[in-house]
């Protein structure tokens, strides 16, 4: 699909050059064409870019750092480790090392939640976050 844009463009910039189009055509059918032209380059670029937003990037599902899971919902689960990850000097519960052992195994998924809205409402400071795992006794790799 990008190669089929790529070349889409080429040529209408080419066809678009007073030069080239003075080769192929006379100057009475460039003046005349030089309106719908333009009208069907933008309709195609928006035909192109229409069925792009369809497909995806990728031409797949988008899935986000937590897969198929929502981070505001995934954010939800860390709730025993909010005041943990306020103040470096709260104590953890052994709820939230629970929780956090579990969310460590995916770590981009982690990363997105401690950058979450509902963390930031939350008051959650990423650089006290990142702490929990050592507080936990978690060893992370």
């Amino acid at each position: 699909m990008v190669e089929f844009t790529c070349i889409w463009i080429f040529f209408s910039y080419l066809f678009q050059h007073k030069l080239l189009r003075s080769i192929f055509l006379s100057a009475q059918v460039v003046e005349e064409m030089e309106a719908p032209m333009k009208y069907i380059c933008i309709l195609a670029f928006l035909v192109i870019m229409t069925i792009a937003g369809f497909n995806g990037v990728e031409g797949h599902d988008d899935y986000g750092p937590c897969g198929k899971h929502n981070i505001e919902k995934e954010a939800e689960k860390l709730a025993p480790c909010t005041k943990a990850a306020q103040d470096v000097k709260a104590p953890v519960s052994n709820r939230c090392c629970t929780v956090m052992e579990k969310k460590l195994k995916n770590p981009s998924c982690l990363c997105a939640i401690m950058f979450a809205h509902s963390a930031y409402n939350a008051g959650i400071k990423p650089e006290v976050a990142v702490t929990i795992p050592k507080r936990c006794n978690i060893a992370v790799r």
